[in-house]
């Protein structure tokens, strides 16, 4: 296992350093975060009903899903649904084992339902949303896999992960901001504003702007001046909230609704009926929402799977990206002299998920500090996490780790 670690030197600048960063984050009525969210949910429940039912986790992937945007006809003042959504999720499942089954397409449905009637106020989870469950009944090879043996599972797949620790001043900005705006606090002083939040984050040097789309509920919009004088409300408040926190820039840009022009009626307001641009102007797709550390960080590395929805017991391409992010985190918390930690994983598939192809781990260190120093440290965390991913999967299951 320790001849796969691998420390060496970032041979690049902390990406807080470097002179250009993008980071972006879709909030939690974004059709993509949606499509996530509720995937992520339906793996938690159905580990959930089978660990409850077979005494383990059985094979599931829940990672393949899309949100087709409906259609509302939509003013000031309200409107109606013409279309509703519709969500499709799919891929595989354990249905049967033995004489007994699990009503894998029931629970799917509810759980969804659960999950918007929970996240989206403006959104009636019967009404408003079709479900089209195209869940199918797992392969043999790959159902073999969680056949009861002893010891961990081997993993389902070769599979590449990443994970970096810590968030920048702009990623977690970027990050925090979203939050406010759809804080419990924020939604209390101003219920006009729907879930859809998307924020976008250029830093070039120390100049910052931030770019927030977040759309206001029609029905609590009676004219073109109440909008636009809400707007203002809404943007004086994202003002002073940037400003307590340590971006570390020199001047932030705040822009709200670019697109909004006065004097153009409902061509120039950015409106919902349902507070998701899901109802008729976007749709959404598992994978296209946040990394686990809670940002698409365009300005680092990142892995291709989509996260949320796999099993969080041999499907690597969940388990190892959210443990590099939990396992960078660590080594920047715990090493003294690590400024930065990025971490690689990759599997093979067949072999036991404690034991990857290779564990690299490049560190960003303080002046003065020596890799010598850091690299013995670095390695003993990097082997007691292998150590202890059997209950790192347990607590994933549990839904412990946000993987949006």
């Amino acid at each position: 296992m320790g001849d796969h670690i691998i420390v060496q030197e970032s041979p690049i600048l902390p990406v807080s350093q470097q002179r250009v960063e993008i980071v972006e984050r879709k909030g939690i009525g974004h059709p993509d975060t949606i499509c996530d969210s509720i995937a992520e949910r339906i793996s938690i429940e159905l580990s959930r009903v089978y660990s409850r039912t077979f005494g383990r986790i059985l094979h599931h992937n829940i990672d393949k899903g899309f949100l087709v945007a409906g259609q509302v006809s939509c003013g000031l003042g309200g409107g109606r649904v013409i279309e509703p959504m519709r969500l499709i999720i799919g891929d595989r499942a354990t249905f049967k084992m033995k004489d007994r089954r699990v009503a894998v397409p029931q629970i799917a449905v509810q759980t969804a339902k659960e999950w918007v009637k929970s996240h989206l106020p403006h959104v009636d989870p019967d009404e408003h949303i079709h479900y089209q469950i195209e869940l199918k009944p797992t392969s043999e090879e790959l159902g073999a896999i969680f056949v009861p043996r002893r010891g961990l599972l081997v993993a389902n797949d070769t599979s590449a992960a990443v994970g970096y620790a810590p968030l920048t001043p702009t990623e977690r900005l970027v990050y925090d901001v979203e939050r406010f705006l759809n804080g419990a606090r924020f939604k209390s002083e101003f219920p006009e504003t729907g879930e859809d939040v998307k924020v976008m984050g250029i830093r070039v040097g120390d100049a910052l702007s931030l770019t927030i789309a977040m759309p206001f509920l029609a029905g609590l919009i009676r004219t073109e001046r109440n909008y636009f004088r809400l707007k203002e409300r809404v943007h004086k408040e994202l003002h002073r909230y940037v400003r307590g926190r340590p971006h570390r820039c020199k001047s932030v840009d705040v822009m709200l609704n670019a697109l909004d022009r006065r004097g153009k009626g409902l061509e120039g307001m950015y409106l919902t009926l349902l507070g998701t641009s899901a109802e008729q102007g976007d749709s959404g797709q598992i994978g296209r929402g946040n990394q686990p550390c809670g940002v698409i960080p365009i300005s680092r590395p990142t892995s291709g799977e989509a996260v949320a929805g796999k099993n969080p017991v041999s499907h690597v391409g969940k388990i190892y990206n959210v443990l590099a992010f939990q396992l960078a985190a660590r080594i920047h918390r715990e090493v003294s002299g690590v400024r930065e930690a990025t971490v690689q994983l990759c599997s093979t598939i067949g072999v036991r998920i404690d034991r990857p192809a290779v564990l690299a781990i490049q560190v960003n260190l303080a002046p003065r500090v020596q890799l010598a120093r850091v690299s013995g440290p670095v390695r003993r965390i990097a082997k007691d996490s292998l150590r202890q991913i059997g209950g790192f999967c347990e607590e994933l299951a549990r839904g412990k780790y946000p993987v949006v």
